[in-house]
């Protein structure tokens, strides 16, 4: 019963491996990044604005320190909430993988080693995410309430921090799906001994 199932799933996943077309999660990493590189970005403008003021005068760009402590801030909780439908979809995905046992990545890693680390970095990434959003908040809410400026130069740095980790695990994902061809839909034909030509 349990085989018939499995043989039932497999004969819908497409030539990625995956029941749709284009794989989410992929969409969604770029989502999660952008939001986050964003609210960490507008905050470090809107610490440094005393020193760049002259430069929106000039350029007659009205704009008031407040307003960019307000993206950061909703920049970051939305990069929050989106990062759980991000995890939650790569773990579906990872669990459709299959990806082939005899290649070596450029870090020198096998594929299912490359998507342990891949998985439990996203879990890294998503703890780390909910603690910025939660400090944040604090600094929004209670920290600077009367103050104004918003953030502290250690969350900055600690954002800072968070996006280097960004870059290592991304590379992790990039190297799924370019070395090891997981949920690639070329690379999945190549294998099978399709010709792209004719299936494109």
């Amino acid at each position: 019963m349990n085989s018939e199932l499995i043989d039932q799933l497999n004969n819908q996943l497409g030539a990625n491996g995956l029941p749709y077309t284009i794989p989410i999660h992929p969409n969604l990493v770029h989502l999660t990044l952008g939001l986050f590189i964003i609210g960490i970005t507008f905050d470090i403008i809107g610490v440094l604005f005393p020193f760049q003021k002259w430069v929106f005068k000039s350029l007659a760009i009205p704009v008031e320190r407040a307003s960019f402590f307000d993206v950061g801030w909703y920049n970051m909780l939305a990069s929050s909430v989106i990062t759980f439908f991000t995890v939650g979809a790569g773990f579906y995905e990872m669990m459709l993988a299959k990806p082939p046992a005899d290649v070596k990545s450029a870090w020198g890693l096998q594929a299912m080693e490359t998507m342990l680390w891949h998985g439990v970095g996203g879990v890294l990434l998503l703890t780390l995410i909910v603690g910025m959003t939660v400090w944040r908040g604090w600094q929004r809410f209670v920290w600077s309430k009367e103050a104004d400026r918003q953030v502290q130069l250690s969350y900055l740095l600690m954002g800072m921090v968070i996006m280097l980790i960004m870059f290592l695990h991304g590379t992790l994902g990039a190297q799924l799906a370019t070395e090891f061809g997981v949920h690639n839909t070329a690379d999945n034909l190549l294998r099978s001994g399709k010709k792209l030509n004719e299936m494109f």
